[in-house]
């Protein structure tokens, strides 16, 4: 039936592209048989009762905590949060005093299903309970009967009391002020263990009476938007690799004594590798090993999978702990997340490409006030609290760019899009594996000859919705354009043979997204205009230099990425994709170059939906600025904007001043634009989190605007080269406060604690006299009032400079930055000697190690012929663009002139 409707609504779809009555009869009709399934939740009535959750937290609960290795350092750490104490204070290991502290506690233990968190709470509930008179430990589970828990409570407190106590003839308010009477005025410390909604919680929390005694309360969750509703969070990590082999081989081998000296080998790593540091994960594949000779474990493993071996009781508990988190989901959710099982594994699945296929797909559906990308972003982040995907940051600015999905969590999502249908695998183990009873819905290839799929007879492809393939050889289309009900098209990594034309794509007029990224394809068809419903179009890393005219009758088009190559010429019309949310395109050598930009720039002022705006375009003069300008001041939508240009062009202030306008901005770049100071219109971009400017010159006043933007995440300030200080910061004062990632490749930073308990903030440009001169560090760490929670540092370090100045390296202060992970240090090495440079980096390398948080640390030297353009630009997030950034300079040097003389030139006549 669904495959006769979607070739009707294509039949009906009138020519002048407005919605026909049949169409919108039929999705109100859609519309109406959806709200009454997620009203009465027929898939959910399948699910198993709530029971079992409860009983495996029961049986985690009493497991014994001393068999979980690795627990040291985490029970040490969660007893420092409880007592608000330092890990030095407890020698990490849990062993304290009575707390002098009054003030109810309270941590969250957070993380994904089977990585230990109860067993944690076990633990540190064993090694804390003698210091409380009172104490409970009580899990809640899926779907909780409440009653049950406050009597658990309650038996927990004083079983000798409450053993006879009747629940069937109190409701849940007696339970709660019966509770609160027990602990009114006194002293408890309880666990609450396995809290799945918020809901529960909001009860649950009523009867934890808070009298100033000094009462203690953990709770454990796999959800990270319970925790922060709970207390202060404590998110478990995964074993490390030596204590993932040391548990691995306890459980196969017995007592730790007996694996002692045993050798690891590569079989037992791929293993290990598999289970990622989750201590059931590691448990479960031991036991399938358990007896068996070391001669046939790579035999085994390479039949390993969560979805087999259903007779194993181990891998049978460990898959039905991890579908409680997958039944939990609405069913929305579950849908989004099957789809995932069509990515290989240890795969990096980038965030934008996913939701747009979501939407394709028609698993997002709109809600008042939010399109559909903020609707499938707010799906992919619930995932993420859910501890069903890890989310991937970006290592320059902390952003969300995508996911991973645990190795356990594949094989579920495997196993239940198999059962369901929902995804045929297809590679080169399974192929032969295949179903002949399989009718295809959607298909996924990895490192897999399409031309297989021809003589695969047995199997029924009329219905297949979407194909994702990667990294496949295609020496023809034929098959894959067969496809008349497709709907997602994503070609990623593959090798289309000469002569393998995609000239009839134009006929799939059910394809909503259609990408060839990272593919030899040279040639978009001009038939592309007759996919009236196409929405995504993504052409990133292709070879096709030109857009087709047909484009612009892409009237439902949401987002065209076009970027990295580059584009030679965009058509005209672009300004007719007016549903456009979001464009990435770079023009390199247009080939009406003064004509076809102005044009583009002016019709992007018609794209009033846009919201993404990633262009990088050569601005012949400042009239071209102002074109972009006023286009932009049309796109009162828009919210991230990226103009990066490898050319720099001197920008005029007053130009883009209208971007004031533009309240929604969380993300600017200009990094193409030389200011000469800082932009005052900045202080109103109160939602900008990520800011990368060319700002020559600073102040005081400057700096504080910058520091006073409270949502700012990530800076880069690449270009200046000026020596600035802000003095006497206060805690109360509001200076870079969210800020994660601070980038300074032309001047040092400085972060001085002065004596009267403020702060002082310096950029130094390595000319100027230092801000502050040599100091003997001590060995009490004041945390920073500015920028408390960066986590990314780069900046420069002036060897010579600093040698004159009587200073070294413990001159940047990195003690008081508590939040630190990461030191990227760009050692500028004019002037000195190969050994002062070594004795600078030692220097460096010894504050990292003394930093209580060991950040890592990445040193660069600049020799004094080094390539400004090196120093200022943003570090590259793709393997691929190292070789974008050879070809660019290459194309902008053909003067004669290279960047580096051009930028001193221009640095001289500002001095000048």
């Amino acid at each position: 039936m669904e495959d006769a409707l979607d070739i009707f609504l294509v039949h009906v779809e009138p020519d002048n592209g407005q919605q026909s009555q049949t169409q919108s009869m039929l999705k109100r009709a859609l519309k109406m048989f959806r709200d009454l399934f997620s009203k009465y939740r027929i898939d959910d009535s399948l699910v198993k009762p709530a029971v079992a959750m409860a009983s495996e937290a029961v049986a985690a609960m009493y497991r014994e905590a001393s068999q979980l290795i690795g627990i040291d350092k985490s029970r040490g750490q969660v007893v420092s949060m409880l007592y608000a104490r330092s890990l030095e204070e407890t020698g990490g290991s849990g062993h304290v005093k009575v707390p002098d502290d009054k003030t109810m506690k309270i941590v969250s233990v957070v993380g994904v299903g089977g990585l230990g968190k109860t067993t944690l709470a076990k633990a540190v509930h064993e090694e804390l309970r003698g210091h409380f008179r009172f104490g409970a430990f009580v899990p809640v589970g899926r779907n909780p009967d409440l009653k049950r828990v406050f009597k658990d409570i309650l038996l927990d407190l004083d079983k000798k009391k409450y053993k006879n106590l009747n629940i069937t003839i109190l409701d849940e308010r007696h339970l709660i002020d019966e509770i609160r009477g027990f602990l009114k005025g006194k002293r408890y410390f309880i666990v609450i263990d396995d809290i799945w909604e918020k809901q529960s919680w909001e009860i649950i929390k009523l009867v934890l009476v808070e009298d100033n005694c000094g009462s203690r309360i953990i709770t454990t969750t796999r959800n990270s938007q319970v925790a922060k509703e709970t207390g202060d969070i404590y998110k478990l990590q995964p074993l490390s690799h030596d204590h993932s082999r040391k548990l691995f081989y306890t459980r196969i081998f017995g007592a730790e004594g007996k694996c002692h000296g045993v050798q690891a080998d590569e079989v037992s790593d791929k293993i290990l590798k598999k289970c990622d540091g989750v201590p059931l994960a590691i448990i479960t594949m031991a036991s399938l090993l358990v007896g068996k000779p070391r001669e046939v474990w790579s035999e085994l493993y390479s039949d390993i999978g969560f979805g087999q071996h259903k007779d194993n009781p181990d891998v049978e508990n460990t898959m039905r702990i991890l579908s409680f988190s997958y039944y939990d989901l609405p069913s929305h959710l579950r849908t989004c997340l099957l789809y995932l099982s069509a990515f290989p594994e240890d795969y990096v699945i980038e965030k934008k490409p996913l939701i747009w296929k979501w939407i394709a797909e028609g698993f997002v559906c709109k809600k008042q006030g939010n399109g559909l990308f903020e609707v499938g972003e707010q799906y992919f982040n619930e995932l993420i609290k859910r501890s069903m995907i890890q989310a991937v940051e970006s290592e320059h600015y902390g952003m969300i760019e995508g996911c991973r999905v645990h190795d356990m969590v594949v094989d579920l999502i495997r196993s239940l899009s198999c059962h369901e249908n929902s995804v045929t695998l297809l590679d080169n183990t399974n192929a032969e594996r295949i179903s002949s009873q399989n009718r295809v819905r959607r298909l996924a290839c990895q490192k897999y000859d399409l031309k297989h799929l021809i003589q695969a007879e047995d199997m029924d492809m009329s219905s297949v919705r979407s194909c994702i393939a990667f990294m496949c050889r295609i020496d023809q289309c034929v098959l894959l354009l067969s496809f008349k009900l497709l709907r997602v098209l994503a070609i990623r990594y593959c090798k289309f043979k000469d002569g393998c034309h995609i000239e009839n794509l134009g006929n799939l007029l059910q394809l909503r997204y259609l990408s060839l990224r990272n593919t030899n394809v040279s040639e978009l068809p001009e038939q592309i205009g007759n996919l009236k419903f196409l929405q995504t179009l993504d052409l990133y890393c292709t070879e096709i230099k030109e857009l087709p005219a047909s484009i612009a009758q892409l009237s439902q088009l949401l987002c065209l990425s076009c970027d990295f190559w580059g584009i030679n010429r965009v058509p005209k019309g672009i300004g007719k994709l007016t549903s456009l949310e979001e464009l990435t395109i770079r023009h390199y050598e247009f080939k009406d170059k003064y004509n076809n930009e102005r044009m583009f720039l002016k019709e992007l002022g018609s794209l009033r939906e846009l919201r993404v705006l990633e262009v990088e375009i050569f601005f012949k003069d400042r009239s071209m600025q102002r074109c972009l300008v006023e286009s932009l001041r049309n796109l009162h939508k828009i919210e991230i904007k990226v103009i990066p240009h490898d050319l720099i062009a001197s920008a005029d202030i007053a130009t883009w001043e209208p971007t004031a306008s533009m309240q929604h901005l969380c993300r600017l770049s200009l990094e193409g634009f030389q200011f000469f100071r800082l932009p005052p219109w900045i202080s109103h971009l109160h939602h900008l989190s990520y800011l990368s400017l060319r700002v020559f010159t600073m102040d005081e006043q400057d700096l504080k605007l910058f520091g006073s933007l409270a949502e700012l995440c990530y800076v880069n300030l690449g270009d200046t080269t000026a020596t600035v200080t802000v003095s006497k910061i206060k805690a109360s004062d509001i200076f870079f406060q969210k800020l994660k990632c601070f980038v300074m490749r032309r001047a040092m930073v400085q972060f001085q604690h002065l004596e009267d308990s403020t702060f002082s903030f310096h950029i130094w440009n390595g000319i100027d006299p230092m801000p502050f001169g040599s100091r003997s560090r001590n060995n009490c760490c004041v945390a920073s009032v500015v920028m408390p929670n960066l986590q990314v540092l780069n900046t420069s370090v002036f060897v010579r400079a600093l040698k004159d100045n009587n200073g070294d390296c413990s001159n940047i202060g990195l003690e008081h930055l508590t939040s630190l992970q990461k030191v990227k240090a760009f050692v500028q090495c004019q002037g000195t000697s190969d050994a002062e440079v070594e004795i600078a980096e030692a220097k460096l390398q010894d504050e990292c190690f003394r930093h209580p948080n060991r950040p890592k640390i990445q040193m660069h030297r600049r020799p004094e012929d080094q390539e400004l353009e090196e120093d200022i630009s943003l570090p590259s997030e793709e393997e691929d663009e190292d070789k974008e950034g050879d070809r660019n300079n290459d194309n902008h040097n053909k003067d004669g002139e290279d960047t580096s003389m051009r930028m001193k030139k221009r640095r001289r006549r500002i001095e000048e």
